[in-house]
């Protein structure tokens, strides 16, 4: 009975549409697609607006997170507003990354029922891993790259000039910096693909591990926003151990 009323709410509200067993999805109309990707859609609006909301209302506390790795960095606005603009952007993009997940799994829902059972079975454990790694790279970015960036940029003009930074450039840099470090440890997943297509083979990867180390090395300059030596060569070595990683699990998955 319990079930039974899940179903019906969640036909009813949209949050979760369901097919029914009666009808297949090749014979669904194109009318019921439309309408169930518009409410998944709508959902996962509500939801990134839901999670934008609740960081802002605490976005003090995201914002000491932020400036943890700057440490005896003083910041300074400005422009009237670049504090109140910037924690703004600290909140969608907090939100961003707590909806992600819901997100993901409403995209899964919409499109697996469509899908034979040996496209889910190599979807499913490639979008887990997906996540995984993209996890990965957010918290080595920030535990690794963004410290080493600023300590470099810190001492280098400790003699010269004082370290007051505007604080809106300074949300952009380690904004870029961890975002685009989490789209970096995707170097395996995309290897997974083109090797289960039988473009490239496992062993071709690692027979070409010379190439790899020119690539991941100018993969970590064009990455990282600065430009000092250090974050780049912990972001190549980063790359390129993904990359042998990957190549291994590949081979591991063909045998």
């Amino acid at each position: 009975m319990a079930s039974a009323f899940s179903s019906q709410f969640r036909q009813k509200y949209g949050i979760f549409p369901v097919r029914t067993n009666s009808v297949t999805d090749d014979e669904m109309a194109l009318s019921e697609h439309i309408e169930e990707f518009s409410q998944r859609l709508i959902f996962c609006l509500v939801l990134l607006t839901c999670t934008t909301l609740l960081c802002f209302i605490d976005v003090k506390e995201i914002v000491r997170i932020f400036q943890a790795p700057a440490e005896g960095i003083k910041f300074l606005q400005f422009s009237p507003g670049e504090y109140f603009f910037a924690s703004v952007k600290i909140a969608f993009f907090g939100g961003i990354l707590i909806s992600s997940p819901v997100v993901i799994y409403q995209i899964l829902l919409y499109t697996l029922p469509g899908l034979t059972k040996k496209e889910r079975d190599v979807i499913l454990p490639m979008t887990i891993g997906s996540g995984v790694l993209f996890s990965g790279g957010l918290w080595f970015s920030y535990a690794f790259l963004v410290p080493a960036a600023l300590k470099f940029f810190i001492a280098y003009g400790s003699d010269v000039v004082e370290p007051f930074w505007s604080f809106d450039q300074y949300f952009n840099f380690v904004a870029v910096l961890i975002f685009s470090t989490g789209l970096a440890f995707q170097v395996p997943v995309i290897q997974i693909v083109i090797g289960l297509l039988g473009i490239i083979s496992g062993k071709m990867m690692l027979s070409s591990w010379k190439y790899v180390i020119v690539i991941s090395t100018i993969l970590g300059a064009i990455i990282t926003p600065s430009t000092d030596p250090i974050t780049q060569i912990l972001l190549s070595g980063a790359l390129l151990a993904l990359y042998l990683s990957g190549a291994g699990v590949l081979i591991l998955l063909k045998k």
